[in-house]
């Protein structure tokens, strides 16, 4: 890979931000400057810290930032459920919105275990 927007993480990543975007612009949620704010940034860190990581050269570099996209990935799946449970969004948005969030964590969670299955391969 030559460039960060060929990884289908940040590909996939780059479609939540724009899901989540859309939803937080709806009804009682975009008046919640709060949650609406943190989920929204917290959409854009897993896309950021994918490119960040992969422009740092570095495999343990990239592997950090993954580790940190992984994790502002499970924050944006928390904020989803509050979101619901305070009923921004419906049930079927949650489903959805959770389902598209947690693909993005399990292609994560596969290139961090490829980069650590490479960092023990080179020690």
């Amino acid at each position: 890979m030559q460039r960060f927007e060929d990884l289908i993480a940040w590909q996939r990543a780059r479609e939540l931000v724009v899901a989540i975007y859309a939803l937080t612009r709806e009804g009682a949620f975009a008046k919640d400057f709060g949650l609406r704010d943190q989920i929204q940034r917290a959409a854009v860190s897993v896309m950021s810290n994918i490119a960040e990581g992969f422009e740092r050269g570095t495999r343990p570099e990239f592997h950090r930032y993954i580790v940190i996209a992984k994790a502002s990935c499970a924050e944006l799946r928390s904020q989803l459920y509050v979101a619901g449970d305070i009923g921004y969004i419906n049930e079927e948005q949650l489903k959805q919105h959770q389902a598209q969030a947690h693909e993005v964590s399990r292609i994560l969670g596969g290139l961090r275990a490829s980069l650590n299955d490479n960092r023990s391969e080179q020690a």
